[in-house]
């Protein structure tokens, strides 16, 4: 008769990846997001160690205010809405003429792919 066992196992506890300051201050944003909508709803924020530290109707001008503040570290700056964000995702076009025939595609400045 043969001898059937299982191998041994080793159970494996890998640590997490620290997240990144910019992962951390985005997660604080969306820990507030409930809060915010009370408060800031149609705003931008700019978030810092996990804070409020400006709001403005003006993106940019926020990013550049709190960047004079505090310097250029990394914030998150998010729209404080209920609505999901617009996402958009670029895909390929092939253009075609009236007759059916792709035209040939350019193959870096000023060349064409010729047909063989």
């Amino acid at each position: 008769m043969s001898d059937t066992s299982a191998p041994t196992t080793f159970e494996v506890a890998l640590p997490s990846p620290e997240r990144s300051k910019g992962e951390r201050e985005y997660r604080a944003f969306l820990g507030l997001l409930a809060e915010l909508l009370r408060t800031h709803r149609g705003q931008y924020v700019a978030i810092h160690d996990g804070q409020v530290v400006d709001a403005d109707a003006d993106d940019i001008a926020l990013v550049r205010r709190v960047h004079a503040r505090i310097g250029y570290v990394p914030i998150h700056v998010g729209l404080v809405t209920d609505r999901p964000p617009v996402v958009r995702v670029p895909h390929y076009r092939e253009y075609r003429r009236d007759d059916g025939v792709t035209p040939p595609r350019a193959q870096g400045p000023g060349l064409v792919n010729e047909a063989p």
